[in-house]
Parts: structure tokens; C-alpha cells; sequence
């Protein structure tokens, strides 16, 4: 040491390792002094560790050493600063110590400055250990709400030992540590029963042995697991209506991580749902139709923690749904449905859920209205119907009809049974029509539950009563038919038969009966007369003839004549009256009208020559048709016959001496069956009203037979002329009918016997009664298509029906000239 240094007391400077330190050394001489020399020496060495030597040199070009083994490049002396430092970069552990800086001046005594250096080491990153030893990095948990919390706090090294303490969001809570083996150093922190609000805490831990330096820390943050805090249904409607399709949102908040949201009726989860979610924020929204079956059942929105079982809430919505009746109908428990007979008391349930509640219960049997009616056993009983003493018009089909205010439901229908014995299915004598060995198959139809399982035969005739043997009749596989086969030989056969029947219940009481009657084919249709004719359509009317002891229809066919198909094919059930509609102008038509019985079918009446003329065409010839003198004579001398025609008739009517006579009486030889087939009426006819009574009411004639055998007699009688007898020839007749009927004192050129004879000598050449222009029958023959025949005949070949042609015995007589005083 110098003799002038002057000595001071070290002073203690902190440095960190591995960052830089100063260390002051005051160069500024007193007075006008200059500064020679700058030493640096580290405590227990003579040796200088840096120098700055100025001797000679100005102040900015003092020359720097650093002893390479203590400092190197790490020392500079800073003489810019004031007071001038030494600035050791890089501190490392061994540099601590004591240093000396001394100041030599060219006359001043040298200065000395001591520092005690001591270097900080820094402890190691601390580490936070949870209680299963693992290390958290940042994270903490998750946790539920209500753990407890075990962490460690680990830290190795440092110089001088270093200070470890907890801190929870900045504050500081657990400051003991303790000092293992070796240089670590620990501190255990205890947290107890986490709650909601200390999600995202702060858990800190420190290790601090300087303040020159931040301490060392490591942190983690606290994650919970949090149920939700709400769970709210939104936007619910009440009632629903059944099978409606509706939409309802079900929000929840609070949960960590955010909630999900499930839906439930009852216990069935519900999955057709839309989640959203924002934050910690969870909107649902469900679809669904509800049911009948739902209404009172709870929809439940349930809120859960998606990563703990049990951390859920959840919300109720009772739901009220509105329907129609659901209607189920039932025979009364405590019958048997295959076990009721006429007599029995029945009853019916009609069971019914609904809301609201039903208002209207009504019951139907057979689609029709069953009202309650005590008088006819008809009992209507809350939701039940009880029929007393049932018969068979009770059985059928029930329904029961309810009303709300959702609408009406119809039950299922409920086939109700009701055994009784048989009965005869037509309430009527049915007239069985068979000739003499002909076989017909005479069907007993009855009704009855179950079918019957026997049957017997009974004959009756005014004489006689007969059971018939089993062994002539027979019956179907389902017992409702039986089918007799009878054949009446003689006329006791003819007569009435009478079925039974008899199945489980009992015995049919009252037969089945049939009239068994001579019959055949019916006769012709006559006096056809066409009415109402349009350029279209037509009526068409006959008079029926006698049916052949069974029940009759009529049939009308119409032909064109380009086609032997009809066009049209009418029937009528009641009487021969048909209505032609939508027929073609300018066509000329045929009309064939039969009438038919089980026997088979009578010859056909034909009209032809039918044309419907276009209305405009025939509107423009009536207007060119000019009236001549010759048509004009003629048409007045037809009123003047006509008019003197009728005189003469109600002359004859009202003659005294004479009651009671009949024109056909008059005249011989016009048969009494001779029958008019002309759509025109007959020329003559009796004048007495009681002629036309029925002589015989009997259901067949009885002097059919004999009637037929006359017309043919007569015509075999005639077979031999081949001509109408005509002015000579009639002379004879003509006095002969002179003696029985007066004409006005003149001879007569034409008998009408000699007509009738003339009609039964005419041979039946064709089936059908043909009329040369039947549209032309409506009013007046016009002259060239008025019959020429005396008489005309039915078609008929079993009989010759005759029919007096009036037109054509007037024209005979205006051809021959006979005097009007003759007429």
C-alpha cells in the first residue's frame, strides 16, 4: 500500500450472477491535481486485477488492462460517469469478494475505496405439485365445487437461501416453507372446500432470495366443474291439440362447461331437438306432435354438466292436450255374443276417453238414429244401451257416435247377433205357374240364425192334405233354400204347397206357401199407340194382354232398318209404357214390344217404318204444301161419314124395344174373342157396358182352351179360298144382315160377317202384327199407306185374335158409292 493512500471502509454492493455490477471509484483530483494512475485489487492478492494508466495522456486516452484470468473482457473502467466505475459485465459466483480501487495523483495523496462484492444466485423455477404428485402447468383442477385443495410449492438452489410463499390471487396465504435434503426447499398449501367463486383463482408460488430481481414464480389457474345455475322452459302453449306438430325452447345458464340440454315425456327422451350455445349459455329447441296418450304427462327440460354424471337441473311442463273422443264399443261383458236368442235382454258399453269431456253420446243401428224409447225397450243408460226382449230386427250393426268440442269419432262397428227360428223370407203366397207334366223347381227361401237343418213338404188342395217325402225335395249347404221338384199330372196336382223349416231355436209357425197354377207364355201386347213424337223422341203405349197365370214384364226393342242388332233394349216391370229419347232424325226405325213371364216371352208386336223427321226440314215443306180441291172434297166427305157413323150409334143405344143388344150380336160370324191390334180404336164395339165385364174371374179362363180351338176350326174352314169376296159375292150378306139390323131402308153392298170371314180366311203368314206406317197411327191414315186388309190379326199362331180395320170397310164403302142414306 502507498504511503498516502488513504484508507475507507468497504462498502457492500449486491450484484445478481450472470448480470452486470458497478462498482464507483472517484478519479477527481483536488485542486489543479492531475490523476496519474487508477488500480483495481482483489482482496488477498498484491497483484492488480485492472488498470488505467493516464500518465502523459489525456483523460479519453488512458490506456486499460484487465487481468485475463480474473475479469478478461468482462472489466471496463467508465470514466464518462461521476464518479468513475468499474463495470464488470457477466457476474459469476467466484467473483464475489472484496475489492479495491486506488487513485494516484502527481501530488495529491492516492485515494482508496474498498467494496465487499457479494454475488446472488437465483433459485431454480419453482414447480407446483398437486397431491397425486403430478405437475401442473397452468391449470388446476377441474375440481367441483366443495374439494379440497392439496398443493406443493417446490424450489431447488439459490444464494442465499431463498424465501417460498403461496399467494391466491396476489395475496399472499402460506408463507412457511421448509428445506428438504440437499437444497431444496418446499411449501405445502391446503385449500380448503372450493366454491363457485373461485373459478379462474390465481394460484401462485414464489421463490424470492433478492430484490434485485423479480422472484421466481410458477402459477396455475383453478378450473371448475359448475352445474347450471338456471333452466327456464320458454314460449309454452296450453292446450295442444293431438297430433299437432309444435316447437318449444328450453334455456340454461351457469354450467361449466356449458350445459346440455335433453328433453324427456315422462321417461321417454325426446330427440328431436336444435342446440345452441353461447358462452355459458345453452338454448334448446324441441319438436314434437303430442298424442292422446299425453295428455297430463310432464315435458322435462334437463340441464346437465356434460363431464359429471348427477350435476343437472332440470324443469317441468305439464301438458294439457285436447282431442276427440276415442271410442271403443263392446258387447256387455257378462254376455255371450254366439249365445243370444229373441227374447234376451242385451246391453252395449260405449266406453269413451276424451278431452274435453264428451258432450253428445248417441247410438245408431244400422246407420239410423236409435233414440231412447221405454215403450219400445230401447234404454239409453249414461254410456250404455240396454235392449230388453231383443228380436231379430235388432240384430244388425251398432256404432256409437260421441261429440266434444275437438269433434265427432264414430266407433268401430260392433256386428250384433240374434238367433231365431226360421221364417219365410217373402210375406206372401208366391204363384208357381207349371203345365200338366211339366217339372219346375219350386224354392222355399227362408231366414233364419243359425241356418235351419231340416225341412218338410206339405200339398194342399181342396180335397186333400199331403206330406210330401224328404226324398222330392232338397237344400242348400248354407240351409236357407229348399228346393222342391213337382210335377202336376192331373188338375188335383194343381193347388198349394207349404214349407217349414226348423233349426236349433225352433220351428218355423207360419209356412212358406206357394200357389201352384196352370200356366204358360203370356199373350201379345195390343193396341200400340205412339204419343208425343219430337224430332227425337217418342212415347211408345200398349194395352197388356193376359199374362199366363204369372207375373209379367215388358220388353221393347228397337231396330233401325241397316242394322238386325237393337240399339235399344227397355224393359218396364209395370205396364207397356216406354219412353224413346235421342233418336236420330231421317232414320227409319223398327219397334218390337214383347211381354214375358217365367214361361218364356209372346210373339212381338212390330211397328215400322218410324222416321223422326228434322223440325226444320218439315217446317219448310208444311209452308210449300198447298191444300188441293180433290184432297179438300175427300177430307169432308170422311167428317161427314164419321159424324153420321156416331149419329147412328147413339141412336141405336137409345132404343127401348131393344135393350141390351150388342152390335157383334147383330152380326154373325165376327168371333167374340176377335181383338183389336190397331193403334186406332175399334170401328165397333158393344154398346152395352156390361159387356165388357169379365164372365170368368178365375186367375186362367176357363174357356181358353175352347176359344183357341174355334180360331183355328175356322180358318181350316177357309183354307180353301184364295180371295176376298167383293161387290157380287156381298150381296147375299147384305140381305141376309138387312133382316137383323136396319141401315136406313137401303140395301147394303158390304156384311160384316163376310169381314170377319174374310179375316179368319186370311192364313198367319208372319210371327209379328205388322202396320204398314205405325208414326202415321197419330191422327189420320194418310190414303197410299192405309191398310187395305179388312181385318188385321195378332201374331199369335195359337190363336187368331181378329180386329175389325174400320178405315179400310170406309173406304170399301165410298169406293162402291153407297148413298149416305145406306150409311
Amino acid at each position: 500500500m502507498a504511503q498516502n493512500e488513504i484508507m475507507v471502509a468497504a462498502q457492500e454492493i449486491q450484484a445478481v450472477e450472470g448480470r452486470s455490477v458497478s462498482l464507483p471509484c472517484d478519479v477527481t483530483p483536488p485542486g489543479h491535481d492531475k490523476v496519474y494512475m487508477v488500480f483495481w485489487f482483489q482482496h488477498g492478492s498484491g497483484y492488480p486485477i485492472y488498470s488505467f494508466d493516464v500518465r502523459g495522456k489525456p483523460m479519453s486516452l488512458a490506456r486499460h488492462w484487465s487481468a485475463p484470468e480474473v475479469f478478461g473482457t468482462r472489466a471496463y473502467f467508465r470514466t464518462v460517469s461521476e464518479p468513475a466505475q468499474l463495470v464488470i459485465e457477466d457476474i459469476k459466483r467466484h467473483d464475489e469478494g472484496i475489492y479495491r480501487c486506488r487513485v494516484d495523483f502527481r501530488n495529491a495523496q492516492t485515494r482508496s475505496v474498498r467494496y465487499n462484492l457479494t454475488v446472488i444466485v437465483p433459485p431454480e423455477q419453482p414447480i407446483i405439485i398437486d397431491k397425486w404428485t403430478h405437475i401442473l402447468n397452468g391449470s388446476l383442477g377441474p375440481h367441483e365445487v366443495g374439494d379440497d385443495i392439496h398443493l406443493k410449492c417446490r424450489t431447488v438452489g439459490g444464494h442465499p437461501q431463498p424465501t417460498v410463499r403461496w399467494l391466491v390471487n396476489g395475496v399472499v396465504v402460506d408463507d412457511e416453507y421448509e428445506k428438504n435434503a440437499g437444497d431444496v426447499i418446499e411449501n405445502k398449501l391446503t385449500w380448503p372446500s372450493v366454491s363457485r367463486k373461485d373459478l379462474d383463482a390465481i394460484f401462485t408460488c414464489q421463490a424470492e432470495n433478492t430484490k434485485l430481481t423479480e422472484p421466481r414464480e410458477a402459477t396455475v389457474l383453478l378450473d371448475l366443474i359448475l352445474k347450471p345455475l338456471t333452466v327456464n322452459i320458454l314460449k309454452t302453449e296450453s292446450p295442444l291439440v293431438a297430433d299437432k306438430r309444435y316447437e318449444v325452447s328450453c334455456e340454461s345458464a351457469g354450467s361449466r362447461p356449458p350445459a346440455i340440454i335433453t328433453w324427456y315425456k315422462g321417461k321417454r327422451q325426446l330427440r328431436r331437438t336444435k342446440e345452441e350455445t353461447t358462452e355459458n349459455v345453452t338454448i334448446s329447441e324441441l319438436s314434437f306432435v303430442p298424442t292422446t296418450e299425453d295428455d297430463g304427462k310432464s315435458i322435462t327440460c334437463r340441464a346437465e354438466n356434460p363431464n359429471v354424471t348427477g350435476l343437472f337441473l332440470e324443469t317441468s311442463w305439464k301438458i294439457d292436450v285436447v282431442y276427440p273422443p276415442i271410442v271403443d264399443l263392446s258387447l256387455g261383458t257378462t254376455l255371450n255374443p254366439d249365445d243370444i236368442k229373441e227374447g234376451d235382454d242385451v246391453y252395449f258399453e260405449c266406453k269413451v276417453r276424451a278431452n274435453p269431456h264428451w258432450r253428445r253420446l248417441t247410438w245408431l243401428h244400422n246407420d239410423l238414429v236409435l233414440p231412447h224409447n221405454m215403450s219400445s225397450r230401447i234404454i239409453h243408460s249414461n254410456q250404455s244401451l240396454v235392449l230388453q226382449k231383443v228380436t231379430r230386427q235388432n240384430a244388425g250393426v251398432y256404432k256409437c257416435s260421441v261429440v266434444n268440442s275437438e269433434g265427432e269419432t264414430v266407433s268401430d262397428e260392433l256386428h250384433f247377433r240374434v238367433q231365431y227360428a226360421p221364417t219365410c223370407k217373402y210375406d206372401k203366397v208366391i204363384v208357381v205357374g207349371a203345365s200338366r207334366g211339366e217339372s219346375v223347381d219350386v224354392v222355399c227361401e227362408i231366414e233364419s240364425d243359425p241356418p235351419a237343418k231340416s225341412y218338410k213338404w206339405k200339398f194342399n188342395n181342396s180335397g186333400e192334405t199331403l206330406e210330401l217325402e224328404q226324398e222330392r225335395f232338397s237344400r242348400t249347404s248354407n240351409g236357407s233354400v229348399s228346393i222342391l221338384k213337382y210335377t202336376p199330372i192331373t188338375e188335383l196336382d194343381y193347388g198349394s204347397l207349404s214349407c217349414w223349416a226348423t233349426n236349433i231355436v225352433g220351428s218355423q209357425i207360419n209356412p212358406c206357401v206357394f200357389q201352384v197354377v196352370a200356366a204358360g207364355k203370356p199373350f201379345p201386347v195390343k193396341n200400340c199407340t205412339l204419343t208425343n213424337q219430337t224430332s227425337s223422341s217418342i212415347e211408345v203405349y200398349c194395352l197388356a194382354g193376359f199374362d199366363g197365370g204369372l207375373p209379367q214384364h215388358f220388353v221393347l226393342e228397337l231396330y233401325s232398318t241397316k242394322s238386325a242388332l237393337p240399339r235399344y233394349n227397355i224393359t218396364s216391370y209395370s205396364e207397356p209404357y216406354f219412353f224413346l229419347d235421342n233418336l236420330e232424325p231421317d232414320v227409319t226405325f223398327r219397334i218390337v214390344v214383347f211381354a214375358v213371364n217365367s214361361k218364356g216371352k209372346s210373339g212381338g208386336l212390330v211397328l215400322e217404318e218410324i222416321t223422326f223427321r228434322d223440325a226444320e226440314k218439315r217446317t219448310a215443306t208444311e209452308k210449300d204444301m198447298k191444300i188441293s180441291p180433290v184432297l179438300g172434297v175427300l177430307m169432308g166427305a170422311t167428317v161427314t161419314i164419321t159424324i153420321v157413323i156416331v149419329a147412328i150409334v147413339v141412336h141405336v143405344r137409345k132404343r127401348k124395344n131393344r135393350p141390351e143388344v150388342a152390335l157383334e150380336e147383330k152380326i154373325s160370324g165376327i168371333p167374340s174373342h176377335c181383338n183389336t191390334m190397331s193403334s186406332t180404336k175399334p170401328l165397333l164395339r158393344s154398346a152395352s157396358p156390361r159387356d165388357t165385364d169379365e164372365k170368368d174371374p178365375d186367375v186362367i179362363p176357363a174357356k181358353y182352351g175352347a176359344a183357341e180351338t174355334d180360331d183355328h176350326s175356322a180358318l181350316a174352314a177357309l183354307n180353301s179360298s184364295s180371295h176376298i169376296p167383293l161387290h157380287s159375292e156381298l150381296s147375299y150378306h147384305a140381305e141376309t144382315a138387312s133382316s137383323n139390323v136396319q141401315w136406313g131402308g137401303s140395301p147394303s153392298l158390304i156384311s160384316l160377317k163376310q169381314v170377319s170371314e174374310t179375316c179368319l180366311y186370311r192364313p198367319v203368314l208372319f210371327q209379328y202384327h205388322q202396320y204398314s206406317n205405325p208414326a202415321a197411327m197419330v191422327g189420320t191414315f194418310p190414303r197410299d199407306s192405309r191398310p187395305k186388309d179388312l181385318c188385321l190379326t195378332n201374331g199369335n199362331s195359337r190363336s187368331s185374335d181378329l180386329e175389325l180395320n174400320g178405315l179400310a170397310i170406309k173406304e170399301r164403302l165410298m169406293a162402291s158409292r153407297l148413298p149416305e142414306s145406306c150409311v
